[in-house]
């Protein structure tokens, strides 16, 4: 039986994961070590490892990695802690293959952790860009480190290749995020209330704004531009909370002197993929700058003012309307996203993210890749000059 070690760090990617590990548990040739890290871990997020469980998983590691602060210094030493925690792992049960997912700092350590093992590496959601992140470097650092790729759209596949990755290696299978679709329970807004304290309706915005870490010395100020915006609306809004990178701290205090001072905000630090989806499907319109609006939203036809820099160089659907920091600019981009007209054009339109099938394709390739020098010794695929890649 074949080992797969899984690393995850926060909600955003353990919702992604969760029908591959689903996928992975009903395998007979595959045994799931899930390794859990980063704002899993930590109270002041939520103390999302006890949902892990609740679904039925067994937390196998669990790396902590985080400090109370968030400043530049506490990230990079809790990526060199991090890189600790994972080779203490490696050294006492080292899995077949490891899976990573994306470009969190917590999963470079786990990856680079690895290398020395010659622990070969498998990578979800690579050749991506978000130009106005340090998510960037990290999520290419990672390509750079893997051993297999599965890209969600053929464009980041292409440009896998392009990094100099053999073809054999990569795989487009679509983001696994959307096989939770099929699977996944819609909450009532009775049940939303019960369960969360949130009275969703179809007036409300989804908002998330996390820090733009390549622009961190003004998270402050953008978040003030943000949410004077959504208070200008004059719409009911559920905050989902920012992730643990710097200027993370300063957002995440803006958001909880406006909601106690705004009768109809609510936050809520993790809604789980039932909760989440149902949040989506009910709201008006999200405004932000999560990758969710750009993964799972157009499965819902749900309108996208998508601010700022952060998710620059994704690939987007006809439902993401990009503005800038500004208040007034956001503000216009709230009242096109709300706009009966613009809601009725995104009828039937479709996902750029794949089929909702990603997790077969993803475990087949786990379970039949053959564990070799040809999959750890990595030779770097040449384009021919001036040549696109195939």
């Amino acid at each position: 039986m074949r080992t797969v070690g899984v690393v995850t760090t926060s909600r955003a990617d353990y919702g992604i994961y969760l029908p591959v590990l689903r996928r992975i548990r009903t395998e007979r040739t595959l045994a799931l070590r899930l390794m859990v890290t980063g704002m899993h871990l930590s109270k002041r997020f939520g103390m999302t490892v006890e949902a892990i469980e609740a679904d039925g998983f067994e937390a196998a590691e669990r790396v902590p990695v985080l400090s109370d602060s968030d400043d530049p210094r506490a990230i990079a030493e809790s990526m060199a802690r991090g890189t600790a925690g994972f080779a203490e792992v490696f050294a006492r049960s080292r899995p077949d293959i490891l899976v990573v997912l994306g470009d969190r700092f917590e999963m470079h350590a786990a990856a680079l952790a690895a290398l020395p093992f010659k622990i070969p590496v498998a990578h979800i959601h690579g050749g991506e860009l978000t130009e106005g992140a340090i998510d960037d470097a990290l999520r290419h650092s990672m390509t750079r480190l893997s051993h297999l790729h599965f890209a969600a759209t053929e464009e980041y596949g292409r440009r896998l290749v392009q990094m100099g990755e053999e073809l054999w290696r990569v795989t487009v299978t679509g983001s696994p995020s959307l096989d939770n679709l099929a699977s996944a329970r819609r909450l009532s807004p009775g049940e939303l209330e019960s369960r969360f304290g949130l009275r969703v309706t179809a007036d409300t915005l989804l908002a998330t704004l996390h820090p733009t870490t390549l622009e961190f010395e003004d998270a402050d100020g953008q978040a003030e531009e943000f949410l004077a915006a959504l208070k200008a609306s004059g719409r009911p809004v559920v905050f989902t909370m920012p992730n643990a990178d710097t200027g993370g701290q300063a957002i995440r205090e803006r958001i909880r002197r406006f909601v106690r001072a705004e009768p109809s905000a609510r936050a809520v630090e993790s809604l789980g993929t039932e909760g989440y989806f149902s949040v989506l499907a009910l709201c008006c319109a999200m405004v932000g700058n999560s990758s969710s609006g750009l993964l799972e939203a157009p499965s819902f036809g749900l309108p996208v003012v998508n601010v700022g820099n952060r998710q620059r160089g994704r690939v987007r659907g006809e439902n993401v309307i990009d503005v800038g920091y500004g208040r007034e600019e956001i503000g216009e981009g709230i009242r096109r996203a709300t706009d009966p007209a613009f809601r009725k054009s995104l009828q039937g339109m479709a996902n750029p993210y794949g089929d909702g099938k990603a997790a077969p394709r993803i475990v087949a390739k786990l379970a039949e890749a053959p564990l070799s020098g040809r999959l750890l010794v990595k030779r770097f695929h040449d384009l021919p000059v001036g040549k696109d890649p195939p």
